[in-house]
């Protein structure tokens, strides 16, 4: 066979996304990108903001010869300090750049993040319906997706999730807002949720870590408030990124935020910058870290 067995299998269910994204290419070629809307891979149809572009040519015109060179693992520490002022401010929580790693994209994100805590044969669990490339991302690791189920509203069963939960169980991901649903997990359930996986966790004697996917978090409307599971549960990881909100994606600028008062806050941060070298992403563009 010419790849891996696991690939082959992969390349049978691979991302069917990326399929109705090449066949919307297909028929805007076809009939004209005026009449085809491309609910995809959520591609930006508005540009980005008028500072962006300013910024970037500024910094595109400095000829220092550094600009464009290897940056430490985790990402320039003057972007990691900005982008911990903006956690701070969403969260409620108190958190230096001392917390946050640059990473290539959020997708990137997850996966330096489930390489950082998975043991093989451990388990994630993933409320339905989910971004389907969670399972690919936790099987990268030797992981084992567990799926549970939602409400008939898509909100989060709380008992369905504890009933998933078992001595194999790291991690709980969750994306709020919801891709595909846009469901926002409500203050309450999250509240439930930080409060099982604290009990189970002193049960287990290991901690169950909460990592939250949030790069629609700013995309809400009627003066929604999307909960922070920062201020909630102390073995929690946010993992983002400015694709959705500054119409970016090409751009890979991720995050990830840990909470500062986990216990092993200072080991966790030291595995996630190595597993973000091993990788190979090291990490977002160094322009685009100028940038933010």
């Amino acid at each position: 066979m010419s790849v891996a067995t696991y690939i082959a299998e992969a390349m049978t269910r691979s991302s069917w996304i990326r399929k109705m994204f090449e066949e919307g290419a297909r028929l805007k070629a076809q009939f004209g990108e005026e009449n085809v809307y491309d609910f995809s891979l959520g591609n930006p149809d508005v540009p980005p903001p008028k500072s962006f572009f300013s910024t970037l040519q500024s910094l595109a015109s400095q000829p220092d010869p550094k600009a464009h060179g290897y940056m430490p693992n985790a990402g320039f520490m003057s972007a990691r300090t900005t982008i911990a002022k903006k956690v701070a401010k969403d969260h409620s929580i108190d958190i230096s750049g001392d917390y946050v790693i640059l990473t290539c994209g959020a997708a990137g994100g997850l996966n330096v993040a489930l390489k950082t805590i998975l043991n093989p044969g451990e388990e994630v669990i993933v409320p339905k319906p989910y971004f389907v490339e969670y399972g690919f991302y936790i099987a990268n690791h030797n992981g084992i997706i567990n799926l549970v189920p939602t409400k008939s509203d898509f909100a989060l069963d709380i008992d369905a999730i504890e009933k998933a939960i078992n001595e194999k169980t790291r991690a709980v991901l969750i994306n709020s807002p919801n891709n595909p649903t846009g469901v926002i997990y409500s203050h309450e359930d999250i509240t439930r949720l930080a409060a099982l996986l604290q009990r189970y966790s002193e049960k287990f004697g290991k901690p169950i870590y909460l990592l939250s996917d949030e790069p629609y978090r700013e995309l809400v409307y009627d003066n929604i408030t999307v909960p922070s599971i920062l201020s909630h549960y102390t073995h929690s990881m946010v993992v983002s990124s400015f694709s959705k909100t500054l119409s970016l994606p090409g751009e890979r600028i991720g995050y990830i935020a840990i909470n500062p008062s986990m216990p092993e806050a200072d080991i966790v941060m030291a595995g996630l910058i190595l597993c973000n070298r091993i990788l190979g992403f090291v990490n977002a563009h160094a322009l685009m870290q100028r940038v933010v």
